[in-house]
C-alpha cells in the first residue's frame, strides 16, 4: 500500500484475485439470474457503491448527438457514452465554476490574479494536491501545466542527454504519433539519427500485444546503450496496460532514466509514481480526468531529482513564488517539478479539472478500479457470448477483441476489430446514440468509464453493436488481424 498523500493505491497487484467472469457469475448466482439476462445489469447498478457519481456529470441525451436516427432510439434517453478515452464528460459544476471566473474578470479585472477563492496566479496550485493523489505522488512532485506533448518535450530536455555510448531511447512500437514525433525531434535536437537511436519494443509475429518479458529482455540486452526509456502506460490503440513498476526497476538496474506517457492511464488505473521510483511522467487531463478539451496537462518528476542541476527550459514561473516579483535578473529556481513551470497558469484551462477532481475526491481510485474491472469484464463477457467468431453463425459478421483479457493488463478500454468495415459500423452506432472512437486502420475503441457508466449502459451497448453490425452492408473484404489476446 502506498503512503503517498494518504492515497491507498495498490497498483497492478489489485485486491481482486478472481477473473471477471468468475466474479460476475458469483454475482449472478446471488441474484438468481444469468449474467446475460436483462435484469442482471439493473441489479448490478442497484448495488454499485459509486453509482451516485453519475449524477455529477452531464450525460448527453440521444437527440443531441450528431448522426442519430430518432426512428431507432428514444431521443430523451441518455446516450451510450463510450468515448472517455478521447474526451471525458463535463462535470455538472464546471459551468458554474467557469462563470464565477468570468464574473470575476468582468467585475474586478486585474485584481483576479491575486484575490478570490481561486486567485488566477495560483490556480495550478489549487489542484496540485488532488492531482498528486490521482497519480500516487507527493504534492511537490506534480505540476499542472501546458499540454501533454509540450510537457514531454520539457521533461526530455532534462532526461534525455545522449552520450557517445548511451544515446538510445526505448519506446513501444506503434506509439501514438505525437510521442513518435516528439522522440524523433528530441533525437534530432541532439544531432542524432532516429533510425540509429530508437529501439522499439514490438509484439511477436502474429500477436497484437507486447509481452512484458520481451520488454524486459530488450532492457537487459541493450540497457548500456539506452539513455532513456520513454513508454506509454496504456497503449492508445490496443488498450494494453504495461507493468510500469517492472519497467522502471529494470531500466534503473541498467542506469537508464525511465518515464511514461500516462495519457490513457491517469484516472483510469491506479498509479504509484513515487513508490515505483519513476523518474518522470506526463499526461493530459481531458480523457478520463474530464478536464475538457484543451485543459492543462500534468507532469511529474520524482523528488530524488528535485535538487539536481539538469538542463531545463525556464521562465518566470520557474522562479520561486516568494521572490518572483523581485524581478531579479538571476533566477531563484524552484526545486523539482515546480522549476519546470514556465508561464502563468491558464485558469480557464484548470477550472474544469478542479471540478472533476472534486468528483474523484468523493471516492477512491481503488473503488474506481474495482468497478472498472467488473464493468469492462462484463462488456468482454457479453461480447464473448454474442459477437466473437466462435459463437456467431457461419457467414455472420463478428468481432475480435485486441485488448488483453487479464484485468491487470488493461484499463477500462476494449479495442475491437470487425469482420466488416469498422467505419460503416460506427455510422450505424451513431444512429443508435452510441459514441465510439475509430483509430486507423480498423479499430473501434469503447471505454466504459466507471464514474459515469452504468452496467445497463454496457448491456445496451453490446446489443447496439449487434444491431449496428447486422445493419451494416458487407460491401468490401475486411482484414481481420490474428493473435487475439
Amino acid at each position: 500500500m502506498s503512503t503517498i498523500e494518504g492515497n491507498p493505491t495498490i497498483g497492478l497487484s489489485t485486491s481482486i484475485t478472481d477473473m471477471p467472469p468468475l466474479l460476475l457469475q458469483k454475482k449472478a448466482d446471488k441474484f438468481g439470474c444469468n449474467v446475460t439476462d436483462k435484469e442482471f445489469p439493473l441489479k448490478m447498478d442497484l448495488q454499485d457503491p459509486i453509482a451516485f457519481l453519475r449524477r455529477e456529470f452531464n450525460v448527453p441525451k440521444m437527440r443531441t448527438l450528431p448522426g442519430v436516427d430518432l426512428s431507432l432510439i428514444d431521443g430523451e434517453e441518455d446516450c451510450i457514452y463510450m468515448s472517455g478515452n478521447s474526451l471525458g464528460l463535463m462535470t455538472a459544476t464546471t459551468r458554474h465554476y467557469l462563470n464565477n471566473e468570468l464574473d470575476k474578470w468582468s467585475n474586478i479585472g486585474v485584481h483576479g490574479y491575486f484575490t478570490g477563492e481561486i486567485p488566477w496566479s495560483k490556480s495550478d496550485l489549487k489542484v496540485q494536491a488532488d492531482m498528486a493523489r490521482i497519480v500516487g505522488a507527493k504534492t511537490s512532485e506534480v505540476a499542472v501545466m501546458n499540454a501533454l506533448t509540450v510537457n514531454l518535450h520539457i521533461l526530455l530536455i532534462s532526461f534525455y542527454n545522449p552520450t557517445e555510448t548511451r544515446k538510445k531511447i526505448l519506446v513501444e512500437s506503434n506509439a501514438f504519433p505525437s510521442d513518435q514525433y516528439m522522440i524523433e525531434s528530441q533525437i534530432k535536437l541532439h544531432g542524432g539519427n532516429p533510425e540509429d537511436c530508437i529501439i522499439y519494443a514490438s509484439p511477436r509475429e502474429g500477436e497484437i500485444n507486447i509481452r512484458m518479458e520481451d520488454i524486459l529482455a530488450l532492457i537487459e540486452k541493450h540497457g548500456s546503450e539506452i539513455a532513456t526509456i520513454m513508454f506509454c502506460g496504456i497503449h492508445y490503440y490496443t488498450g494494453q496496460l504495461f507493468d510500469m513498476q517492472a519497467i522502471t526497476k529494470a531500466g534503473h538496474s541498467k542506469g537508464c532514466f525511465v518515464g511514461f506517457d500516462l495519457a490513457h492511464a491517469v484516472g483510469n488505473v491506479e498509479l504509484c509514481l513515487h513508490d515505483w521510483d519513476v523518474d518522470f511522467a506526463a499526461w493530459c487531463n481531458y480523457k478520463y480526468m474530464n478536464g475538457g478539451a484543451g485543459c492543462a496537462g500534468g507532469a511529474f518528476i520524482h523528488e530524488k531529482h528535485s535538487e539536481t542541476d539538469k538542463p531545463k527550459l525556464s521562465g518566470w514561473w520557474s522562479n520561486r513564488e516568494e521572490t518572483r516579483f523581485e524581478m531579479s535578473k538571476n533566477i531563484d529556481l524552484s526545486p523539482g517539478i515546480e522549476g519546470y513551470r514556465i508561464s502563468t497558469p491558464s485558469v480557464m484551462a484548470i477550472i474544469p479539472l478542479k471540478a472533476s477532481l472534486e468528483v474523484f475526491n468523493k471516492t477512491s481510485m481503488s473503488d474506481c478500479v474495482s468497478k472498472q474491472v467488473l464493468l469492462t469484464g462484463y462488456f468482454e463477457y457479453l461480447l464473448n457470448k454474442t459477437l466473437v467468431k466462435s459463437v456467431v453463425e457461419p457467414g455472420k459478421p463478428y468481432i475480435n477483441i485486441l485488448t488483453p483479457s487479464d484485468p491487470k493488463q488493461r484499463g477500462c478500454q476494449l479495442s475491437l476489430v470487425f469482420s466488416i468495415p469498422a467505419n460503416q459500423v460506427q455510422v450505424e452506432l451513431n444512429k443508435r446514440g452510441v459514441t465510439s472512437d475509430k483509430r486507423e486502420p480498423d479499430v473501434l475503441r469503447f471505454a466504459p468509464f466507471p464514474l459515469y457508466t452504468r452496467y445497463n449502459d454496457v448491456y445496451r451497448l453490446v446489443y447496439a453493436i449487434q444491431d449496428a453490425m447486422n445493419a451494416t452492408k458487407l460491401n468490401s473484404v475486411h482484414y481481420m488481424p490474428c493473435g487475439t489476446n
